[in-house]
């Protein structure tokens, strides 16, 4: 496969070691682990692989900075200021984040330019702006008495963060917590820590106070199961996969952490006979293909109506056909690697499940190259509701297309599965439209579009999709507590 690595700066990567209470300092027992390219192979750097004792040490330096640093007597304004210096080096060094990205997790640059570095700086500046306008009420109550509300951070936070948009998942993250006063540790994915060391080096420019935030790379049973049982953090924020959500469950237990959950989905995307084809049509691609499939809102079981099927399969198909799969820091490129042999290995397990299930195959199916880990965009006609393809999250580029009859018949359907992370209509009755935005059960229901999001707009899931809501007011207020207070005033 063609390279235009040479024809491009390559980033320097500054920082691979641990970031706690302000200084960058190896894993106390000296262990790294090594981040690879997707697109290549190759090692891009070894990376120092936190221990018990090092995510013990981060857990100090905040509640340190939380009870005793300048951070919580800081004006909130201020808080916002130092929010708003971070964007501003984001921005400065944008090219360099999203070469980052790239190189990391193996999306193409022209995802990491226009989408996840515009988007973790849009989310930041939002909640920048909601830094001075956190307060309580003053409630009426029985009796001469005067009773208001405060409402508080939260305190020391955990948040443990995916690797499919590691730096977009980040400001979903740090956003909130710093926005509240919380301090925070922070445990990237070990398959691309990369963009989250860069963050703390520009956080610590910007002047953030030592021990606000920490970053600590490693491994989840290791690294993140000592953030999950440490009794020094106060809440955990976790994105990923449902099996690791009820691991951090049980092991927080003793403690009564504070939680929220963001988790995967198998999301129905429902194209009726009616719809604008040359709309839905694209977006049905783009809601599957968009970032290699691993998105946890993937529109993996696309539902289209019997009238309309095979006009659909096959405008889908000749979209496989055109979509460019290579270097992801080409320009033109469209579709990357997927992140790691394990995910690879994994998307091609299901695709084989989905022939020996009788499901027709209609375009891809198969590796690209013999370097890196290309799947080429695979596209499944004819599937059922009780094929692996149709009920498995597969977090790869690979949809499934099923047919359905009526209105009825397709809202007991869509709701056929114990996700619930988002859904999607495709129609041009507006009734219909919004009979089924009341019968789905998801988090997020797109109307005639898909993939929309917002910093404003809350996010999350119903069932095993998650606990709580990221984003908006919602999702802030999972970073504060309610203190009551009531003055006799005799």
């Amino acid at each position: 496969m063609a390279s235009i690595h040479d024809t491009m700066l390559m980033p320097e990567i500054r920082h691979t070691e641990l970031f706690i209470g302000g200084r960058w300092t190896p894993a106390s027992n000296g262990k790294t682990f090594p981040t690879i390219n997707p697109a290549t192979e190759e090692v891009l750097a070894e990376v120092a692989e936190g221990t018990e004792e090092d995510i013990d040490s981060a857990v100090r330096a905040a509640r340190d900075a939380f009870e005793d640093g300048p951070w919580p007597r800081m004006d909130a304004r201020d808080r916002g200021r130092l929010m708003h210096r971070l964007c501003d080096l984001m921005e400065e060094e944008s090219e360099e984040l999203a070469m980052l990205e790239t190189l990391d997790n193996g999306k193409p640059i022209r995802d990491s330019r226009t989408l996840d570095v515009p988007g973790a700086i849009e989310t930041l500046r939002y909640y920048a702006g909601y830094a001075d306008k956190i307060h309580g009420q003053t409630i009426p109550v029985r009796g001469n008495r005067l009773t208001y509300t405060r409402r508080e951070p939260v305190g020391v936070v955990g948040q443990i963060i995916p690797w499919n948009f590691p730096l977009l998942m980040l400001a979903w993250k740090w956003g909130p917590a710093l926005a509240a006063g919380c301090t925070l540790v922070l445990k990237p994915a070990e398959q691309t820590p990369l963009t989250a060391l860069h963050m703390a080096d520009l956080a610590q420019r910007a002047g953030f106070p030592d021990g606000v935030i920490n970053v600590v790379p490693g491994d989840g049973p290791t690294t993140g199961a000592a953030l999950v049982r440490h009794p020094g953090v106060d809440k955990i924020a976790f994105t990923g996969e449902y099996k690791t959500a009820q691991i951090i469950m049980r092991e927080a237990a003793p403690t009564l952490k504070r939680m929220t959950f963001e988790l995967g989905g198998k999301s129905p995307n429902i194209i009726f006979s009616d719809a604008d084809l040359d709309a839905a049509v694209p977006a049905a691609h783009h809601g599957l293909y968009f970032n290699q499939g691993q998105c946890c809102t993937a529109g993996s079981r696309l539902f289209v109506q019997d009238r309309v099927y095979d006009a659909v399969v096959e405008r889908l198909a000749e979209h496989n056909r055109s979509y460019k799969v290579g270097d992801p820091l080409d320009p033109q490129t469209q579709q990357g690697p997927q992140v790691d042999k394990a995910q690879f290995d994994k998307v091609m397990h299901y695709i084989d499940l989905g022939k020996e299930e009788g499901a027709q195959c209609v375009t891809g199916g198969n590796r690209v190259g013999q370097c890196g880990y290309f799947v080429e965009p695979t596209l499944f006609a004819e599937v059922t509701d009780r094929m692996a393809i149709a009920k498995d999250e597969i977090f790869g580029p690979v949809l499934s297309v099923l047919r359905f009859s009526d209105l009825d018949e397709i809202a007991r359907r869509a709701n056929n599965t114990f996700y619930g992370l988002a859904a999607a209509v495709w129609t041009r009755d507006i009734r219909k439209a919004h009979y089924l935005a009341n019968k789905l059960r998801a988090g997020t229901v797109w109307i005639n579009c898909y993939h929309v999001y917002d910093p404003a707009a809350p996010f999350g899931g119903f069932k095993m999709s998650g606990i709580g809501r990221e984003l908006g007011e919602e999702g802030l207020a999972h970073y504060t507590e309610t203190k009551t207070v009531t003055v006799d005033l005799g």
